[in-house]
């Protein structure tokens, strides 16, 4: 098992002779940050990053010396226990948080503070402004951020809202929709700001099962129709795999890099491929607690 710190450059894919098992190994030891897909420079570099915050107690180390890379058209995903620094994580990408050692990038411009080349989509259902319609909503950030004029908002908007498939409650307010109907404005008002990155920190973690699964569905929806970067935080293995190409795994407080986990569109859902490689992963990030 390569780990990412360790590894050379990347020497082309092994043989695998086929096999499921042999598949499932090599997707996750490849190292980051050497995915054959980056034609380019990664759109966000995380290096050797450690972040701190304080409490009224003491100073937390949340992660220490984070690397990897997020390729234009990622679906990227970190993953990893409670306290493992992974939302911390995207709030430093946001430039909500500085931090203490290493650097963040996105286009080659270092992280300082948040901008609109980021949007993020928390988990929380009050997130919307409550005194705005859902069209209302998804122009705000257009009219006050990107400074459309308000027709070309009203239209940019109306069009992320068909996307979701919202149009027909645009002149609705948050308190008459469902969770998973806000949660759809919530990436609609991202995905409108046409940003570099969608930022998600578990944003379906709160609604029902049948709920979650819908939105994973109509996320993947979406990203084949636009090909949108997105990093996201789960805790769920199983949502991890379906939405994610990539998995970053991380460790238990303070986080640190364990594995990547390549290619993982690639795996076979039907086949039972997915759950060998769940398996995999849960055995990657808790084997050491368990023994």
């Amino acid at each position: 098992m390569h780990m990412p710190h360790d590894a050379g450059p990347s020497e082309g894919p092994a043989d695998t002779g086929g096999t499921e098992e042999a598949s499932i190994m090599n997707a996750i030891s490849r190292p980051s940050g050497l995915n054959e897909q980056a034609a380019t420079s990664p759109l966000v570099k995380v290096d050797n990053v450690t972040l701190r915050y304080k409490t009224q107690e003491m100073m937390i180390t949340a992660t220490r010396g984070v690397t990897f890379n997020v390729n234009r058209s990622d679906r990227f995903i970190l993953l990893g226990p409670s306290g493992c620094g992974k939302s911390t994580l995207l709030k430093a990408v946001g430039g909500y948080l500085q931090p203490d050692e290493g650097a963040i990038t996105i286009n080659g411009r270092t992280v300082t503070q948040p901008g609109a080349d980021r949007m993020m989509v928390f988990q929380e259902f009050d997130q919307l402004l409550p005194w705005k319609t859902v069209l209302g909503n998804v122009m705000f950030p257009l009219l006050t951020a990107a400074r459309l004029p308000a027709r070309e908002a009203e239209q940019k908007a109306r069009h992320y809202i068909e996307k979701v498939g919202l149009g027909r409650v645009a002149d609705a307010y948050p308190h008459t929709l469902s969770g998973g109907m806000k949660q759809r404005v919530a990436i609609a008002r991202g995905m409108a700001m046409e940003p570099d990155v969608l930022l998600m920190d578990e944003p379906f973690a709160a609604l029902d099962a049948l709920t979650r699964r819908t939105c994973q569905d109509e996320l993947l929806r979406l990203w084949e129709d636009t090909k949108f970067t997105v990093l996201f935080v789960t805790h769920s293995i199983g949502e991890a795999i379906k939405i994610g190409n990539r998995i970053l795994l991380l460790s238990p407080h303070p986080g640190r890099v364990k594995a990547e986990v390549c290619d993982v569109d690639k795996i076979n859902v039907s086949d039972g491929s997915a759950a060998k490689l769940e398996a995999e992963i849960h055995e990657l990030l808790f084997a050491e607690e368990e023994h």
